[in-house]
Formats: structure tokens, C-alpha cells, sequence
């Protein structure tokens, strides 16, 4: 897929979420990124619905990749491991602490077969401390970086978890925008170098502005519990659900005329920024009170004319028919002979001098072995010993 980063190699052997949506980052923007499998494959591939090993979670985090299906226990796995690997740019891997040196693959033993690659290690907690051998999954990491307790419930203090895996994706956008960070940096200097991204990290780092905010100053984090106690913008209408915000002076006299409540800017808990931060309670039950009597349509209707920020909450369906998503074709309908119909995102990023392409759809386990043990010099003969022995995999083998 042509794209910014054409030319780049990227050996993956990441699994899960975090690796693999970092890596399909970086295949998205044109990179050539060999996902290396072992024998049975990603996990992901067969967590939830799917077809032929590729269930929505696997099409949605490796699309545009190619796998190789490789026993690196075998002698025979690891000198392909590390014919590839010297023709790549990068080598990503995303095991616990430890585990890569243990099988041979530390960024010492990678650096040996390319000197200057950007050898990449994404971990959960960091690479030493108490928690740095513990498996990890994104709950613990909403839980240990304060997000839980940012989201608490207001009334009775209880952590709550956001539904969807925050942390996992975050790392994977922290760790793609490092990597292309550092080929930068190897095109001016000619040096690889070794990217550390943890889940903990990066999650507190993302956090921070606003979220953790009132810890910026020692001795002065009496106020850290502010985040929790925010209300959320969510207010029912008379048949859905919308958010409304007005943070400027003019935005709230915007609000106070579409909402027929002009008396509200006499008043005397909303007359400044601060004070309708303040007093946020009773604002938003006045809020409240008064859009439950029309329609979410009608309504946006009105604040839209007077400039308040605003939008309906939809629902998941919802959002494959939203005016401004079709107009962004922000999500494309696609055509796999096995897979058949599916949906995809496209990239957020797009670029200029790079027109858009459809992506490929994610691979089959081992789909792409063959081809990519040509391309690294192995005979058509060596292939097939390869194959007949267990070494590689592949569905059309």
C-alpha cells in the first residue's frame, strides 16, 4: 500500500491489541509489515466471530500486514527469523520483560542481525519494578494509572472501568508515533535505537492534561478528586439523548436563548466562567429540566442556530448513518472472496502526496509465508523442505 513510510520494512511479532494496531499504523501509512505468527496463530484471531481464523478484532488490527507462520523453537525457524530481520527497519515485540531475551530475541541478538534497526519493546508496566513480570491486560491498567478513579461514580465513590480498551490503543499510538520518531532519527544520524513504550506509561502520560492535572503541584493535590466529581454532558430529550456544552460567556448566552431561559443570565451562580463550574449542579439540572420537553432533532436545531456546541449521542449503529461520518468516509464497506462484506476505518491521517488506497484485508495465518521467504533468498526447493518439516505455515500450503 503506497503511503509515507513505503520502503520500511517492519518485522511485527507482536500479539493481542497493543502491537498489532501500532504495527497496522505504520502499514497503513505504507509500510511493509510481516507479521510473524507462531504455528497457531495470534490469540485474537479466534476471540469472538469471524471467518477462516480472522475474527472483526483481528481484521480491525492487522489489515494491510503479511503473516508468516514460523516455528521459532525449530533451528531452522529462527535462521529465517533472522534472514528477515536483516532486511527490515524495524522489529517490534511486545512479550513480558525477559521473554524475548530468553528465546534469543533481545535487542543485543536483533542488533547483531541489523545494526541500525529500531528495535522496539512494548510492555504493560515498565521493564523493572514490582509489577514488571506481571501479565497484563487493559483493566489493570485503567486501574493502576488512576483512570478507574477518574471515572468513579459520583454518588457513591465506586471506581468504574470505560468500556472500551483505552490504554491497549493509546500504547499503540504512542509506540507508532515513536517508531517513525526514531527512523527520523536513524536518517539523520544512520543509528537505530531502542523504543521502550509501557501501557502505564502511556496511559498516565495521556491522562495528565486535564485528567491528573492537580497533581502538577506539590504539597497542593488537595483538589485531585475534582475529576470524578464532574457530572457527565449526557441529557435526556424527549426521545434520545444529546450533549450540549457552553464553556465561553457567549456560548451560555447562546444557551439561555435556544433554550428560552434568559433569566438564567441574571442569575447570579452562572454570571462567570468559574462560577458555572461552581455551581455545575444546578446548572446542568436546569439544564436537564428543560430539554426533556422536545425532541434531540428539534433541539439541535435551535442550538445550532445560535452557536452552542452540541450533537446527539448515538448508538453504535448510529454512527454508520450520521451525516458527518459519511461525509469524512470515515468508515468504508469492503469485499473479501472468504471473508466477504466487512467494515473498516479508514486511517485518521491522510496524506497529500500519498492518494488514499483500499486496505488489504488482514491475512490469513502463514497466508504470505512462501512469498516472503522468496523474497529473503530461500529456493522454491528449501520452501517445500521448510514446509514438509513444520517450520512454516500457511493456508495454501
Amino acid at each position: 500500500m503506497a503511503g509515507p513510510l513505503e520502503g520500511f520494512r517492519v518485522v511485527d511479532l507482536t500479539s493481542m491489541i497493543s502491537g498489532p494496531v501500532a504495527t497496522q499504523l505504520l502499514a497503513d501509512q505504507g509500510a511493509d509489515v510481516v507479521k510473524v505468527e507462531p504455528l497457531t496463530g495470534d490469540l485474537v484471531r479466534y476471540m469472538g466471530s469471524g471467518k477462516d481464523g480472522r475474527t472483526g478484532t483481528f481484521l480491525s488490527s492487522n489489515r494491510n500486514k503479511r503473516s508468516l507462520a514460523l516455528d521459532l523453537k525449530a533451528e531452522d525457524g529462527r535462521k529465517i527469523l533472522s534472514r528477515l530481520v536483516s532486511t527490515a527497519d524495524v522489529f517490534v515485540q511486545n512479550f513480558r520483560p525477559g521473554t524475548a531475551e530468553r528465546m534469543g530475541l533481545g535487542e543485543a541478538a536483533v542488533r547483531a542481525m541489523r545494526p541500525d534497526i529500531i528495535y522496539v519493546s512494548i510492555s504493560g508496566f515498565g521493564e523493572t519494578g514490582p509489577y514488571s513480570k506481571k501479565r497484563v491486560y487493559d483493566p489493570l491498567i485503567q486501574a493502576l494509572s488512576g483512570l478507574a478513579s477518574i471515572q468513579a461514580d459520583r454518588e457513591t465513590g465506586r471506581p468504574k472501568m470505560i468500556r472500551t480498551i483505552i490504554p491497549d490503543k493509546l500504547t499503540a499510538m504512542t509506540a507508532a508515533q515513536a517508531i517513525t520518531a526514531a527512523l527520523l532519527a536513524r536518517a539523520r544520524t544512520g543509528e537505530g535505537q531502542h523504543v521502550k513504550v509501557s501501557m502505564l506509561d502511556a496511559m498516565i502520560s495521556f491522562l495528565w492534561p486535564e485528567g491528573l492535572v492537580q497533581l502538577t503541584f506539590p504539597g497542593q493535590e488537595t483538589q485531585v478528586s475534582r475529576a470524578q466529581l464532574a457530572q457527565d454532558l449526557v441529557f435526556e430529550t424527549a426521545d434520545g439523548f444529546m450533549t450540549v456544552g457552553a464553556v465561553s460567556d457567549s456560548e451560555w448566552q447562546g444557551l439561555c436563548a435556544a433554550l428560552g431561559q434568559e433569566q438564567w443570565l441574571e442569575d447570579e451562580r452562572f454570571d462567570t466562567p468559574h462560577k458555572r463550574v461552581v455551581n455545575a449542579d444546578a446548572r446542568l439540572k436546569l439544564t436537564q429540566e428543560t430539554l426533556i420537553n422536545r425532541t434531540t432533532a428539534e433541539w439541535l436545531e435551535v442550538l445550532d442556530g445560535h452557536d452552542v456546541p452540541c450533537a446527539p449521542i448515538l448508538d453504535r449503529a448510529g454512527l454508520l448513518s450520521h451525516p458527518q461520518v459519511q461525509a469524512n468516509q470515515a468508515i468504508e464497506e469492503l469485499e473479501d472472496p472468504l471473508v466477504g462484506p466487512y467494515r473498516q476505518p479508514r486511517p485518521a491521517a491522510r496524506f497529500s502526496q500519498a492518494p488514499y488506497q483500499p486496505p488489504d484485508v488482514a491475512p490469513r495465518l502463514g497466508e504470505q509465508s512462501e512469498e516472503i521467504l522468496g523474497e529473503i533468498g530461500y529456493s522454491e526447493s528449501e520452501i517445500a523442505a521448510l514446509r514438509k518439516e513444520g517450520v512454516i505455515k500457511g493456508p495454501a500450503l
